[in-house]
C-alpha cells in the first residue's frame, strides 16, 4: 500500500503541474488579450481543480501511511522544526501544497460568480498563479528527478 500510494502520488503530480500550468498561462493570456471565456476554458479549471484534489487526497493517504506519523512520534514535533530536510517534509510541503489547493479551489469558486470574460479570466489569473508558485515553491525538487 505504502509503495502504491507513493508511486501514485510522484505520478499524478506531473499531471497537476501540467494542468495548473496549462490553466494558469491560459488564464493569464486571455486576459490580457481581452478574449472571451469559452467552454474550454472552464473545463480546464474544472479539470485543474478535480486533479488538484485527487493529489490532496493522495498526499493525505500517503502521508498517514507512511511512517510520517511515527517519525513525529518518535522524534517530536521539536526535533523535526529543528531539522530543515525533516521540517520541509513532514510541515513545509502539506501545509503549502493545502493552501494552494485551497487558493485553486477559491478561484474556481470565485470565477463562476462572475458574468462576462475579463472577471472570470481575472479571478483563475490571481489564485490559479498563486498556487502555482505555492507548488513550484515547494515542490522536493531532488526527489523529482
Amino acid at each position: 500500500m505504502l509503495e502504491t500510494t507513493k508511486f501514485l502520488h510522484s505520478i499524478w503530480s506531473y499531471l497537476v503541474l501540467a494542468v495548473l500550468v496549462l490553466a494558469a498561462v491560459n488564464a493569464l493570456y486571455k486576459f490580457f488579450s481581452n478574449k472571451e471565456f469559452h467552454a474550454k476554458d472552464f473545463r480546464l479549471s474544472l479539470f485543474t481543480l478535480i486533479v488538484s484534489h485527487i493529489q490532496l487526497i493522495l498526499g493525505i493517504v500517503y502521508f498517514f501511511v507512511s511512517d510520517k506519523i511515527g517519525l513525529i512520534q518518535s522524534v517530536g514535533m521539536g526535533g523535526i522544526m529543528k531539522d530543515s530536510n525533516l521540517r520541509s517534509i513532514v510541515v513545509e510541503h502539506p501545509f503549502t501544497m493545502i493552501i494552494a489547493i485551497a487558493l485553486i479551489t477559491i478561484g474556481y469558486s470565485k470565477h463562476k460568480k462572475k458574468l462576462t470574460s475579463k472577471p472570470k479570466f481575472k479571478m483563475i489569473a490571481i489564485f490559479y498563479t498563486l498556487a502555482l508558485i505555492l507548488v513550484l515553491a515547494k515542490i522536493p525538487w531532488s526527489t523529482w528527478f
